[in-house]
C-alpha cells in the first residue's frame, strides 16, 4: 500500500539541536550551552510580563501595534516595515520563505547558525556554504558564491557558534558586490553586545536598502528567551510578502507586553553588556593561559567563547568531563565542530567555575 511520502528536500533537513538543560543522568547543574543572559530579566520585564492581561480564551493582538510601535521609537524606524515572529529564527525563515524556492539558491558562511539551512531546505532551495576564514567570515569567498541562482545570503554578525564579527566596512563591501534581486539578512541576535562604535551598519542598510533585512531577538541580553519574541526590519514590500506567510498570533499577549518594557529597560541592558564584556574577556585570557594544553578560543565579541581543542584531548571528551563536573556546555558536531565547544558566558561563580573545571581537566587531575 503507498503512503505519502514527504519531500525529499524536507527529509535532507538536519534537525536542530538545542543546548542540554540537564546532564546526561538527569541533573541539574550551570546551563552554559544556550547563550541565555545570566542575570536573568529586567524588573521591568518581568513585572509587565506578570501583569499582562493573559485572558486563556482570547487570542493576541495579530498584529502586534504596540510592540512594533515600541521597536520603531527604540530604533528610529517605521513601525509598517517591523516584522515580528517567534524568535528571530521566525523571521529567518520567512526570510527564506520569501525569496527562495526549488532551483534557488542560499548562501551562508561555513560554521554559520544551523537555522540557515534548515530554512533555506525547507522551501527546497539550495544551501550553499561560502568557505571561513580562522572560522570568521570571509565576504570574498561569500561573494565568490554567487551565481545567477543566488537568491539569499545568511550572515550572522556576530556569528554564531564563533562569536566572530565583521566590521562596518566588510558588511558594506559585501552589500555592495551583491546582484540588486540578491537579498542579504543580516542576523543581529548578539549586535546588543557590541558598542556603540562596533555597530555593523546592518540596521541603515535595512532603512535604506531594498535588498536588505536585519533580523533581532528579545532571547538574548534582554532575557526574555522563554516567550520567543523576535523582530526584523525591511522594505515596505519585503515586510509585506514577510507578513503573508508569518503564522498568524505568532507572539503572546504577556511577551509582547514584557518585550516592549524591555526595550525601556536600558539600565538593565548596559548591565548585562558590562558583565559580559568583563567576564569574556577574562575567560578568553584564563583559556589563553592554557594554550599549552592544545585550546585556544576563537576571537568573541558575542556573550559566548568557542573554544577549540587542538591538542591531545577531543572536544567530546572535554564536554562529558565538564558535565560530570557540574557544567553543560555545548559541543557542536553536528555544526561540523568536532573540535570545539562552545561555552556561553555565565554568572561569576559560573564562570571562574567552568574555567577551573576545563584546568582540571587538562591538567589530567581526577
Amino acid at each position: 500500500m503507498t503512503a505519502p511520502s514527504p519531500k525529499q528536500w524536507i527529509m535532507d533537513i538536519a534537525p536542530y539541536v538545542p543546548g542540554k538543560s540537564r546532564t546526561d543522568d538527569g541533573r541539574e547543574v550551570a546551563k552554559l550551552s544556550s547563550n541565555e543572559n545570566p542575570l536573568g530579566t529586567s524588573e521591568a520585564a518581568r513585572a509587565a510580563f506578570e501583569a499582562a492581561d493573559r485572558s486563556l480564551s482570547r487570542y493576541p493582538d495579530a498584529a502586534a501595534p504596540e510592540l512594533r510601535e515600541a521597536i520603531a521609537r527604540a530604533y528610529g524606524l517605521d513601525p509598517a516595515r517591523v516584522i515580528y515572529g517567534t524568535g528571530s529564527d521566525e523571521v529567518l525563515h520567512l526570510a527564506a520563505g520569501a525569496y527562495a524556492g526549488p532551483g534557488d539558491e542560499v548562501i551562508f558562511v561555513r560554521y554559520g547558525f544551523a537555522v540557515y539551512e534548515i530554512a533555506a531546505r525547507r522551501v527546497g532551495a539550495t544551501p550553499v556554504i561560502a568557505p571561513d576564514k580562522d572560522y570568521a567570515t570571509d565576504v570574498d569567498a561569500i561573494l565568490s558564491c554567487v551565481t545567477e541562482r543566488t537568491r539569499v545570503v545568511f550572515i550572522a554578525n556576530p556569528n554564531n557558534p564563533t562569536g566572530t564579527y565583521a566590521s562596518r566596512d566588510e558588511i558594506a563591501r559585501l552589500h555592495a558586490g551583491l546582484p540588486a534581486d540578491v537579498m542579504l539578512v543580516i542576523d543581529q541576535a548578539y549586535a546588543e553586545y557590541l558598542s556603540a562604535e562596533e555597530d555593523d551598519g546592518g540596521l541603515e542598510l535595512a532603512i535604506g536598502q531594498p535588498n536588505v533585512i536585519i533580523t533581532r531577538t528579545f532571547s538574548k541580553i534582554h532575557g526574555l528567551a522563554a516567550e520567543r519574541i523576535g523582530w526584523g526590519y525591511g522594505s515596505a514590500e519585503a515586510v509585506a510578502a514577510m507578513h503573508r506567510i508569518r503564522a498568524p498570533f505568532n507572539v503572546t499577549t504577556a511577551g509582547q507586553h514584557a518585550a516592549i518594557a524591555a526595550l525601556g529597560a536600558t539600565d538593565f541592558v548596559e548591565h548585562s553588556r558590562a558583565h559580559n564584556d568583563r567576564w569574556l574577556k577574562w575567560l578568553a585570557g584564563e583559556i589563553a593561559g592554557m594554550a599549552n594544553h592544545g585550546v585556544r578560543a576563537v576571537p568573541s565579541r558575542a556573550n559566548f567563547l568557542l573554544v577549540l581543542f587542538e591538542g591531545a584531548m577531543s572536544a567530546e571528551h572535554a564536554y562529558k568531563r565538564l558535565m560530570h563536573e557540574g557544567f553543560i556546555v555545548r559541543w557542536l558536531p553536528g555544526q561540523k565542530l568536532p573540535q570545539a565547544l562552545r561555552i556561553s558566558i555565565g554568572t561569576e561563580e559560573e564562570t571562574r567555575g567552568v574555567a577551573a573545571a576545563l584546568r582540571k581537566i587538562l591538567g589530567g587531575e581526577d
